[in-house]
């Protein structure tokens, strides 16, 4: 099975991009990004396939153009990929029956076992794929098994709109970051992000209740482990998993034992954790080599003017009162 997301992956934020003009050039280039794929049929010959991509740790964002139609068949693809369309129109094809595509729309383009079957229209869209490993991160769900998707479409208008959302978030605002590969907590959150927006777009098994094992776990010795986890890792790339596998439970019971013991959310613990490393940041820099911006990245804060919200609420002044005293 092809891993997109291999060893051999390009470097986390530069771009790579691809012209290629014909069946066979876009056909190549397409197979060093999805793997197995043929392309056939269609006004090919002469179309030119424009590709760009960026990684961000687990995740791609892909921006495909075809100006060409063509059909293609490949897969699996080893990774979850979700679909929009900007303009064109992409037809996938079942022994179940057509489904159509066109502008506006969101889709699951491929899950990671399943071969696919579609027909190009002179497509413009946007693409993100996920590893398996990421939507485990994001999943609340048992840990011991592959998260598994149900349907290819959104569970509700509502639902595109978040993604389309999120999607336009990370590329415009976490890829706008400079040197965002050197911001790990940016990029770690930035997939999850992703991770966690397909989960809630797309039907699947990882929305599950908690159980008995789970309610008798969410106890306050999971939130002391959590916590010293946490406390102990701000600066790492951690995910509510991590945590889960730290306290030795579920990820239902940590997320269950810190609505129930703190009111808040395990992430929103770590993003307090991290705030106050970016205090102890702000009050030993140099601010004529240093700027908010910079700590903010550093600690997984891609949006400014939240970052200085959130750090008023916590400290009474701005961040950089704190960075000029």
């Amino acid at each position: 099975m092809f891993d997109p997301l291999s060893a051999s992956a390009p470097p986390v934020g530069a771009p790579t991009v691809w012209e290629a003009r014909g069946l066979d050039a876009a056909e190549r280039a397409l197979r060093a990004c999805y793997g197995p794929i043929t392309l056939s049929g269609g006004s090919g010959g002469d179309g030119v396939l424009r590709l760009l991509r960026a990684r961000l740790g687990l995740a791609y964002l892909d921006h495909a153009s075809f100006e060409m139609d063509v059909d293609a068949r490949g897969g699996p693809l080893g990774s979850l990929a979700v679909g929009q369309v900007t303009s064109g129109r992409i037809t996938y094809r079942s022994a179940g029956g057509h489904r159509h595509y066109r502008a506006g729309q969101v889709f699951l383009a491929a899950t990671a076992e399943q071969e696919y079957d579609v027909v190009i229209r002179r497509i413009d869209a946007h693409l993100a794929v996920l590893a398996p490993a990421v939507v485990a991160q994001a999943a609340s769900g048992p840990a011991r098994r592959p998260v598994r998707f149900l349907g290819p479409d959104p569970v509700s208008p509502a639902a595109a709109r978040t993604w389309v959302n999120t999607y336009a978030y990370v590329r415009d605002g976490v890829l706008a970051v400079p040197d965002v590969a050197d911001h790990p907590l940016l990029v770690g959150n930035a997939a999850r992000l992703l991770a966690a927006a397909a989960l809630a777009t797309f039907p699947n098994d990882a929305l599950t209740e908690a159980t008995g094992v789970d309610r008798h776990d969410a106890g306050v010795a999971t939130v002391r482990r959590v916590a010293a986890f946490v406390d102990s890792h701000p600066d790492l790339d951690i995910s509510v998993a991590d945590m889960a596998a730290a306290a030795r439970v579920s990820i239902r019971a940590v997320q269950l034992a810190f609505r129930r013991h703190l009111g808040t959310t395990p992430t929103a613990y770590l993003r307090r954790a991290r705030l106050h490393q970016a205090h102890r940041q702000l009050l030993a820099a140099d601010p004529r080599t240093t700027t908010v911006g910079q700590v903010a990245a550093r600690w997984g804060f891609v949006n400014h003017s939240r970052f200085t919200a959130q750090y008023r609420v916590e400290f009474g002044v701005p961040p950089s009162r704190t960075l000029r005293r």
